[in-house]
């Protein structure tokens, strides 16, 4: 879509929480970075006929990767529905903040989404510590938050207007620790988290326990914070221990050090993580260290599914690359909110809400969504096997 027609549509603004702006990734043409107020070309249509919804991602910082691919995907599934009409005869609009990868930043962000803003849904985040600390704020305000992949529980607990399209840590967890024990036939695992991470935290409590229940045992465990530069002490204590494998439930920022490091050192022992690995910058970072490593995940490109594949297409042709999970989640909530929206009998945040919590047998390109009584898909999930420069599917575990 050439700029011209999307600044007519006002479909896509993206800010700089707290007025910075030093994201660097390489942005589509047809998504404007700004800082301040929302720009007001001559041709752009009253505010008051267009749907504003919030989104709150790490544009900057050390998930930037992870908010970069899910701006994208709700970018284009904003766009397609405008193409497709808008909602209720309405175009829609996204304002993005930038949290720069901070849980504090998060909650600045989306109070000025809803008391500034005034926004009707609001899409993010995908850290699960980023997700906590916006949940409560959008909770009082009645205002309903779809995260595209939070996967710690805490975050849909925090009340019913909270939702989430992917899988929760209990079943990641527990598919990883299916996969080491069943299919690698692994019987000593060790395991390395982020004690400052609620999603590294989450699925190691749910690994060790799955893992113990299916007769494996867990040699030991060693923990590091977000934003250690050097992990040898830890992997030197695991090397003593011989494991078979090494759980590192963590984020592909970290986790590429790690098998640098890990390698150097002589530990030579398979990795297995869930989905915060999924990035092209893990095959930067890491190279060839985390080749033979095995991962959870929400989507694999390699699903033949029309479904999948006709996604794909579309990306590819408005990226030049090809979607991670990450992408395919935030345009999968973005569109379930509009689904919502188009069904709901008035636009207010209770009628919105009502409605995304009854999607059921929704046609998601990272599985088919239906929602639980906790706000919570039922939904499979891929392992998929870490080559050189790729993710490649190995297998489905259903819930």
């Amino acid at each position: 879509m050439r700029l011209s027609l999307l600044l007519a549509c006002a479909a896509v603004f993206t800010f700089g929480c707290e007025k910075k702006t030093t994201n660097t990734d390489p942005k589509p043409a047809d998504v404007k970075q700004a800082v301040g107020d929302t720009p007001k070309p001559a041709d752009a249509k009253p505010a008051e006929e267009v749907l504003l919804l919030g989104e709150v991602g790490s544009l900057t910082g050390s998930e930037a990767a992870f908010g970069v691919s899910t701006r994208d995907g709700i970018a284009m599934a904003i766009d397609e529905a405008n193409e497709a009409g808008g909602v209720k005869g309405k175009k829609l609009a996204v304002r993005v903040y930038d949290d720069q990868s901070k849980p504090e930043e998060a909650a600045s962000a989306v109070t000025r989404l809803i008391t500034q803003d005034k926004v009707l849904v609001i899409l993010g985040e995908v850290a699960s510590s980023n997700s906590l600390a916006m949940a409560p704020k959008a909770q009082e305000a009645k205002i309903p938050m779809i995260s595209p992949s939070s996967t710690n529980p805490k975050v849909t607990e925090v009340g019913d207007y909270i939702f989430r399209v992917c899988f929760i840590d209990p079943f990641q967890g527990y598919v990883m620790a299916k996969y080491s024990h069943d299919e690698l036939k692994f019987k000593d695992v060790a395991i390395l988290t982020d004690k400052k991470s609620a999603y590294s935290e989450g699925l190691t409590e749910v690994f060790k326990r799955k893992f113990t229940e299916m007769g494996g045992k867990i040699s030991g465990v060693e923990s590091y914070a977000k934003g250690d530069t050097d992990f040898r002490a830890q992997l030197t204590n695991i090397k003593k221990l011989r494991p078979q494998g090494l759980y590192v439930p963590g984020y592909y920022q970290d986790v590429a050090v790690i098998a640098e490091q890990a390698r150097e050192l002589g530990l030579k022992v398979t990795m297995m993580g869930g989905d915060g690995w999924d990035s092209a910058k893990l095959f930067e970072l890491g190279g060839t260290a985390v080749v033979g490593s095995y991962v959870s995940n929400h989507y694999s490109a390699d699903d033949p599914s029309p479904r999948v594949q006709e996604f794909i297409k579309k990306y590819q042709a408005r990226y030049k690359t090809t979607p991670d999970s990450l992408a395919a989640l935030g345009y999968d909530a973005a569109r379930v909110a509009i689904d919502a929206m188009k069904r709901a009998t008035e636009l207010t945040g209770p009628a919105i809400r009502d409605q995304i919590a009854t999607t059921k047998d929704f046609p998601g390109v990272a599985g088919t969504i239906t929602l639980d009584a906790n706000r919570n898909p039922v939904k499979p999930a891929v392992v998929l096997k870490v080559e050189e420069g790729k993710f490649t599917y190995v297998s489905t575990v259903a819930p």
